[in-house]
């Protein structure tokens, strides 16, 4: 029995809109932080899906270059928050000030 590709692509459109709600509706930077990564293991998911029902491993191939991005992102993104949290101590976004002067 094998899944049809409209499974993954659902799949992957949930995940992808959980994510954005992640990121516009909450205020703590690590769980943005955490809903852009689960965007971008949704891309991840249908771009796999996609390139195993097309046959072309392009789409596979261009996952392991978003997965070493997605890593640089998250240990970039928490050394900042861990430089600003040593300052403000919070991780709200409201309380990050840092550009208006």
């Amino acid at each position: 029995m094998e899944i049809p590709v409209d499974w993954y692509l659902a799949l992957s459109a949930i995940l992808f809109l959980l994510g954005v709600i992640g990121v516009l509706f909450r205020r703590n930077v690590i769980i943005i932080l955490m809903s852009i990564e689960l965007m971008l293991n949704a891309v991840n998911i249908s771009l796999v899906a996609l390139s195993q029902a097309t046959g072309d491993v392009s789409g596979q191939i261009l996952v392991f270059f978003v997965m070493s991005v997605a890593a640089a992102e998250a240990a970039v993104g928490l050394a900042i928050v861990i430089a600003i949290f040593r300052n403000k101590l919070s991780v709200d976004v409201n309380d990050f000030n840092l550009f208006k002067h």
